[in-house]
């Protein structure tokens, strides 16, 4: 497991889901959520706002979690969530803006499974903890 990796995945997704549950229209925009003129309604910011908090909620996870069992749940929950992001948003979003959607959440998916799937690194003594 690359933990540097999975905790560079999960500040990055702490941050993007912070900044999204305060601006929806940074995922709204992107993914052809908006108006002719470039606005959100307000009842799409109101459903995108939980989603940016679980990304927030994962993305900390990823960060603060142990190394261990406890950091490869938290991974494997980003990879669920992003996997299913990629499969609602392929199949609800407007045509011109699902291939990018499903693309990045794929691609954020199996960024978190690389992670997880190759060598260990992240702690002085090769990633085996006392623990082990």
């Amino acid at each position: 497991m690359r933990v540097g990796l999975l905790r560079a995945v999960g500040a990055a997704t702490a941050g993007y889901g912070a900044a999204v549950a305060a601006w929806p229209q940074l995922l709204a925009k992107p993914s052809g959520l908006v108006d002719e003129n470039g606005r959100t309604a307000a009842a799409t910011r109101t459903s995108l706002r939980p989603l940016a908090w679980r990304d927030a909620a994962c993305g900390l996870a990823l960060v603060l979690a142990p190394e261990g069992p406890a950091l490869t749940t938290a991974a494997w929950l980003r990879i669920a969530a992003d996997l299913g992001d990629a499969v609602l948003l392929g199949v609800t979003l407007p045509r011109r803006a699902r291939a990018k959607a499903v693309a990045v959440s794929v691609g954020w998916g199996a960024l978190s499974v690389a992670a997880l799937c190759t060598g260990r690194s992240g702690s002085a003594d090769g990633g085996v903890s006392a623990a082990s």
